[in-house]
């Protein structure tokens, strides 16, 4: 992956989720800036969309040499990627991860994005993205299982015992339940694919999602491709079986599989569903029957710690 330093005078701007991992980090984060030789600043957001209508607004008026930093989930991640994708021009993605999740920066594996001065010296790489209507999704898109998950643990993350690092694991066992059966129809790169039910359908430009499931292993951040699994509804005892699978990213490789397991790559995939249903769009959640997602090949650049140098 090809890392490009801009020439430009650069300013730094944290967008602070203050929900993010169950406490404000904007404190924190401030003190740790004034270690560091740039403009900087912070922005923390007054609730959900917030960062997306900021970032763009920031874009419009100021236009280049800004780098916006996800400090939460990726479900900041996600509004920050959607505010700097909403607008042309060449505005940088980095992230600081202090959610409960922070699947997308484990795609670079032994790189610290937690070291602020890494981050602001670091060098952007072009990402795909994946265009998804008006919004955007950096990392994964979930149809069936993984949006009921999803459904939970927007319930359940603050609550303790059941939520934060639990909050995934909380959302399979009450989706077990009632979001093992989920009809709809897919095509890939305007070729039918899937038509019929299914235990859950996963887009994917990372490897990881919920919280360090490796979910799709052969994804590449950058190679214009997005990964298309779909598994057949089975019984739960079969499902306790599967999901060990999933976690450690060997579901496409069981050959035990291969009756209930679909996959493919593709540029753009429509979902059909059979009646009002939600998606999962880097965890957050978006209702509708009718869903089109296309891969924008290296749509976003997207900043690496400079330790990775």
């Amino acid at each position: 992956m090809e890392k490009k330093q801009t020439d430009l005078p650069m300013k730094h701007i944290f967008v602070v989720n203050p929900q993010a991992g169950g406490h404000d980090r904007s404190e924190y984060i401030a003190e740790k800036l004034k270690e560091i030789k740039a403009d900087t600043e912070i922005y923390v957001t007054r609730g959900p969309r917030d960062a997306t209508h900021y970032v763009a607004d920031r874009c419009r008026k100021e236009g280049d040499g800004l780098r916006f930093y996800a400090c939460g989930g990726d479900g900041t991640l996600n509004e920050v990627v959607t505010g700097v994708m909403s607008v042309e021009g060449s505005a940088e993605v980095g992230c600081y991860p202090c959610g409960s999740g922070n699947d997308y920066v484990k795609n670079w594996p032994g790189v610290d994005f937690t070291d602020f001065k890494g981050l602001v010296e670091g060098a952007a790489a072009e990402v795909d993205v994946m265009r998804f209507g008006r919004r955007y999704s950096v990392n994964t898109l979930n149809f069936g299982f993984e949006a009921a998950v999803c459904r939970t643990m927007a319930d359940v993350r603050r609550k303790p015992v059941i939520g934060g690092r639990m909050a995934y694991t909380t959302g399979i066992v009450k989706s077990l339940a009632t979001g093992r059966h989920n009809y709809c129809r897919v095509e890939v790169d305007g070729e039918p694919w899937y038509d019929g039910e299914l235990l859950l359908l996963s887009l994917a430009n990372g490897q990881y999602a919920g919280g360090g499931y490796h979910c799709a292993p052969r994804a590449v951040v950058d190679d214009g491709m997005v990964e298309v699994l779909a598994v057949k509804p089975m019984s739960i005892a079969s499902f306790a079986r599967l999901i060990k699978y999933y976690e450690n990213g060997e579901l496409i490789e069981r050959p035990e599989l291969r009756n209930v397991v679909s996959y493919r790559r593709g540029r753009r995939v429509v979902i059909e569903a059979g009646g009002p249903s939600f998606v999962a769009t880097d965890g957050e959640l978006v209702e509708g029957r009718r869903f089109e997602a296309e891969c924008l090949h290296r749509a976003v650049r997207f900043v690496i710690p400079q330790s990775l140098s």
